[in-house]
């Protein structure tokens, strides 16, 4: 079973002759104890262009010191992060690279890096010999892997390096401000910043272990360069979408030229609008596997978050994206959003069934009903938790994942990406909100009850799909599209009110049916169906006003171009 310990360190280089100097009486250190030399041996695993390394992960296997066995470390924050721990065995275990899936795809992990590292422990302790920080000065081997060296067919160079740093690390009684106090003192003793984020980062760049970056690991969603949209339609290969070789990608590089000096703020054209957002959510959904898997809170909401926002550009943009090439991959992001859905609404029902029930007087609350909806939340939950995973693990999830990254190797672009952004981005936001308001008005001259309900419902994906255009549209719009983008959320969050209500008193007939079929009565359980009934009717009213100022012409002003 695999086990989490959150990781908050600094990392300093130091001469070889460098002294660690007296941190007693730094902050609330009162003593400095030499807690004893560890010899560690660790293998790095990674794949043969090195993605994990990339993205600021590192898996290793390693013997020697107190926590032997396999480590994953995930980055959270700068300075910090997650580091999931496996027992020692000779392959890298399930539970760890299921983390990386996302990052890896099926490559192969094989070893590219071996280090040694002779470690020389200190404990920073307050007056009552409670441990604030742990110091390591560390004397580090690194040595390319012989099978690694092979399969990425490194370039000739040094195959060992060797170095000395020290690392700072919290224990339970410390904090960062006693962070930045030790740093300070090693600074002073002329220490320096860690230039490596990593020791595997350090070791991959001084072996000469780090070949130059394949094509699909350079460009794809792990990459952290700019945009480089024009250049891609400019040879007429940017995907299905792309245009031919010829008369086609000459005339693009000539709209191109002609509209360069005018491609909008900062010369964005369309393209590097919009797949700059494109990129931002596949990489969100790359980031957020690992902490579904992980059943980290609010992580499978989030993920879902990026289907939807990934799925809504590529209906929002079709004049930059050809819809040919991204219309299968909207179809299975809808799939996995739904898939996801199956855990993310019951976390969300389960909850504002909670905070219902308890507003409900004592004398109210008539039988077992917490009990009730305890035993119904987690048999729910036990499915979608194991549904999920299974979605995660399975090859169509895997081959989503697979065309991600090939769509932003080869970005399907259409004519049209290379014109300045304003204009085209401003027309598609516009499109979507009239579409917006066809189905507000529509939903408001429904009649009441399930016909207005699903009429409420269809014009809440409306809202997001206009914020989304609106969101994606900001890096050429600026201010005014952030600030649009924020009126039709509040549209979208009351309709969204809405539709919660009408799926909480789906489950509240639910739970009341089988309340009744126990014997226990559903007294309390048909209470707050009414008061959900209440709720959605508020909604409906609240909803023409909401509308109304969110519509104003003025706050459309920034895209009638």
């Amino acid at each position: 079973m695999a086990e989490t310990v959150r990781e908050i360190e600094r990392k300093y280089d130091i001469d070889d002759d460098a002294q660690l100097p007296d941190l007693a009486g730094i902050d609330r250190v009162a003593t400095v104890v030499e807690a004893g030399v560890e010899a560690l041996d660790a293998l790095y695993y990674d794949t043969a262009g090195h993605r994990l390394a990339a993205d600021g992960i590192t898996l290793r296997r390693r013997t020697g010191g107190k926590d032997a066995g396999w480590h994953l470390k995930l980055p959270v924050a700068p300075g910090v992060r997650d580091e999931v721990r496996a027992p020692l065995s000779d392959a890298p275990p399930p539970e760890l690279t299921a983390l990386v899936r996302s990052r890896v795809l099926d490559q192969e992990l094989v070893p590219v890096v071996r280090l040694r590292t002779r470690r020389t422990v200190h404990l920073l302790k307050d007056a009552a010999g409670v441990p604030l920080a742990e110091v390591a000065v560390d004397e580090v081997r690194a040595q390319r892997a012989g099978e690694a060296a092979r399969k990425a067919e490194l370039p000739p160079g040094p195959a060992e390096a060797r170095w000395c740093e020290i690392e700072v690390e919290l224990t339970g009684g410390g904090d960062t401000a006693l962070l930045d106090e030790v740093g300070r003192a090693l600074v002073a003793s002329g220490a320096r910043p860690a230039a490596a984020q990593s020791k595997l980062a350090r070791a991959l760049a001084e072996t000469g272990a780090a070949p130059d970056r394949p094509a699909a690991d350079h460009a794809g969603p792990g990459g952290r360069r700019a945009e480089d949209s024009g250049k891609r339609g400019g040879k007429g290969g940017g995907g299905k979408g792309g245009g031919g070789k010829g008369k086609s990608a000459g005339k693009k590089a000539a709209t191109r030229k002609k509209t360069g000096k005018k491609a909008g703020k900062k010369g964005r054209t369309a393209g590097d609008v919009v797949l700059r957002y494109v990129r931002e959510q596949v990489r969100a959904i790359i980031e957020l596997d690992p902490a579904v898997r992980r059943d980290l809170p609010d992580s499978v909401h989030q993920m879902r978050v990026a289907t939807r926002r990934l799925r809504s550009a590529f209906r929002s943009y079709t004049r930059v994206l050809d819809r040919a090439a991204t219309q299968p991959v909207g179809l299975e992001l809808k799939w996995l959003a739904a898939e996801l859905g199956v855990d993310r609404d019951r976390e969300v029902l389960t909850a504002r069934l909670r905070k219902a029930l308890a507003d409900v007087p004592p004398t109210l609350r008539l039988g077992p009903v917490d009990a009730r909806l305890r035993i119904w939340s987690e048999r729910r939950r036990a499915g979608s938790r194991k549904e999920v995973l299974a979605v995660l693990d399975g090859p169509r999830y895997l081959s989503l994942l697979k065309t991600l990254h090939a769509l932003l190797e080869e970005p399907p672009l259409r004519p049209a990406a290379a014109r300045p952004a304003p204009q085209l981005v401003s027309k598609a936001v516009l499109k979507d909100y009239r579409r917006l308001a066809r189905r507000v008005e529509a939903a408001l001259a429904a009649p009441a009850g399930r016909e207005r309900d699903e009429a409420l419902h269809g014009a809440r994906k409306a809202a997001k799909r206009t914020r989304y255009a609106a969101e994606a549209s900001r890096p050429a719009l600026g201010r005014p599209a952030k600030k649009f983008a924020k009126r039709i959320k509040r549209v979208q969050q009351l309709l969204g009110d809405h539709q919660d209500s009408v799926v909480a008193r789906g489950a509240l007939r639910e739970l009341a049916t089988q309340a009744h079929q126990a014997g226990e009565g559903g007294f309390t359980f048909g209470l707050l169906h009414g008061r959900e009934e209440a709720l959605a009717a508020d909604r409906e009213r609240e909803l023409p006003g909401r509308w109304k100022k969110a519509s104003r012409r003025k706050h459309r002003a920034a895209f009638r171009r």
